[in-house]
Formats: C-alpha cells, sequence, structure tokens
C-alpha cells in the first residue's frame, strides 16, 4: 500500500483531471492507480484537502478542489475567474450587508470562489442554494463592494 502523501497527489491530480461526482468513481479511479482504501478514508482525505462541490456548466456537481491547491482546473487557471455562465443573477446592498443571487444550486461554490480571494473588506459568505449573504466591512462603500465582486458578474449585454 502506498504512503498517505502519494494518495493524497493522487487525489488531487484525479480531481483535477476528471469530472468526479461521488466517491465511488473516485475510488476505483484510485484503485486503477494501485491505492487501496475505504469509503471512511477518502471522506478524511477529501476533508482533508477541503475538496468541495461545485456544480458544472450542465448542471452536473463535481468535486473541484481549494483555489490555493497547485492541480486547478484549466479554465480556473487560465482566467482567474468564474465562467461567463456561474450563475450569476442580482445583487443588492443593505447597510453593510451584500446579498448575492444565484441560479439553484450555484451559491455555494460563488461564495467559494468569493472566500477564497481573501478579501479583507469581505468579512464572511454565508450560502444557501440560490443566495449568498456577504458582512462588509463597515466603512465599505458599495461601489468598492461591487467592484471586488465583479468577477462574479457577467457583461450585460444591451
Amino acid at each position: 500500500m502506498k504512503q498517505k502523501a502519494n494518495r493524497l497527489e493522487a487525489i488531487k491530480m484525479l480531481i483535477s483531471s476528471k469530472e468526479m461526482s461521488n466517491q465511488d468513481e473516485l475510488l476505483k479511479e484510485l484503485a486503477a492507480e494501485g491505492f487501496k482504501l475505504t469509503q471512511a478514508t477518502l471522506s478524511r482525505d477529501l476533508k482533508q484537502l477541503k475538496v468541495a462541490k461545485a456544480i458544472t456548466a450542465t448542471g452536473e456537481y463535481i468535486y473541484v478542489l481549494p483555489n490555493n491547491i497547485m492541480y486547478r482546473r484549466f479554465f480556473e487557471e487560465s482566467t482567474g475567474e468564474l465562467p461567463v455562465n456561474n450563475g450569476f443573477i442580482s445583487l443588492r446592498f443593505s447597510r453593510n450587508i451584500a446579498v448575492v443571487k444565484t441560479k439553484p444550486g450555484y451559491a455555494s461554490m460563488i461564495a467559494f470562489d468569493i472566500d477564497n480571494r481573501n478579501y479583507a473588506e469581505i468579512l464572511g459568505t454565508v450560502a444557501g442554494d440560490d443566495t449568498i449573504i456577504l458582512v462588509l466591512a463597515e466603512n465599505l462603500s458599495h461601489e468598492r463592494a461591487s467592484d471586488l465582486l465583479s468577477f462574479i458578474i457577467p457583461p450585460r449585454l444591451y
């Protein structure tokens, strides 16, 4: 049996190179690479790597790695931004709270990306299925907050 470090590297490579939507798929791929592990061990490894699920353009959920891990999907690495069809619907403000509305299933992916940008002016996010609440620093203008979030707001065609 190969060492844990090698297994974690294999998991990162598999997730970054293939779209996998569940642990069974990932276990089969790892077995093909020579790793023998249980679902419980895989679950702990995924937690340690901070693997999340994100929705694809086709509406399927797949495993994704945090942005700070070097094995990122090509579209994330090449542009540094979300695809244009990222599910964004609207952005509204109430004092130091911002509310982002998304298509169903997109909120957690967008909140994940906002959090990984580590903006000091955005204190935190809470995501549901189609809504994200952002707590903004008290002195942050709504215009500046909109600028920080411009990466999720697709260009509008008029």
